[in-house]
């Protein structure tokens, strides 16, 4: 069945991505966020909301990676944040013990794969792939180390930055299991985990998403 598609904003912000984290399960939005907005996600995702914060910070979508089975956080996130986390979704959480800490921004996973940039370590690929379950792939897109921004994915479909390569599309399809669709959101941004939270179920895009750009996400995750 396809995902229902719907526009969204937080804080006033169309860049949803950078509150928000989603599976199938659960959201994780920032602690303190209004009842009526928490209620709103968790009717529209079909999901248990849950309140946390990482790092201190309510920017979860870059501090944050998560599919099903496993959520990595940044390596400045507390012990006490990490067992709310693990507390309230009984998910696999790891620290990723690395100099990088804006994780989400450098990690794309669904329940098939995980691609990440190759700034990280081996070591580190091998934490994200024990705490995910999946392969992992390191890579780049075009130049850019951040391919956690680049590309956002479900398990029912996925999307990438317009910039990059067929070659890349090919790899990162064998990854997450779906060719991805170059996409922008919020009217031209091409990073498309900014303005994107989603699951199986239903997709959310930051408010300011065109009619075109919708068009894109409907064949993506259609």
């Amino acid at each position: 069945m396809p995902a229902e598609i719907h526009l969204f904003d937080i804080y006033r912000s169309a860049n949803i991505g950078i509150f928000l984290r989603a599976n199938d399960n659960f959201c994780i939005v920032p602690k303190g966020l209004a009842e009526t907005k928490s209620e709103r996600l968790g009717s529209l995702l079909r999901v248990k909301v849950v309140q946390a914060s990482v790092a201190g910070s309510r920017l979860l979508g870059p501090l944050s990676a998560m599919n099903n089975k496993g959520m990595i956080v940044s390596r400045l996130t507390d012990d006490e944040e990490i067992r709310s986390l693990r507390d309230s979704t009984d998910l696999n959480i790891q620290k990723l013990e690395s100099r990088f800490t804006s994780v989400g921004n450098l990690i794309a996973a669904n329940d098939a794969g995980a691609i990440i940039s190759d700034v990280f370590s081996e070591e580190s690929a091998r934490d994200v792939e024990r705490t995910l379950g999946v392969p992992v792939k390191r890579m780049r897109i075009g130049i850019s180390i951040q391919v956690g921004s680049m590309i956002s994915a479900t398990n029912g479909g996925a999307l990438v930055h317009p910039a990059a390569t067929e070659q890349e599309i090919i790899t990162i399809a064998s990854l997450l299991g779906f060719e991805p669709e170059p996409a922008t959101v919020n009217g031209g941004i091409p990073y498309v985990s900014s303005g994107f939270v989603g699951n199986t179920k239903s997709i959310l895009v930051g408010a300011r998403t065109r009619g075109s750009e919708l068009l894109i996400l409907g064949k993506a995750f259609g």
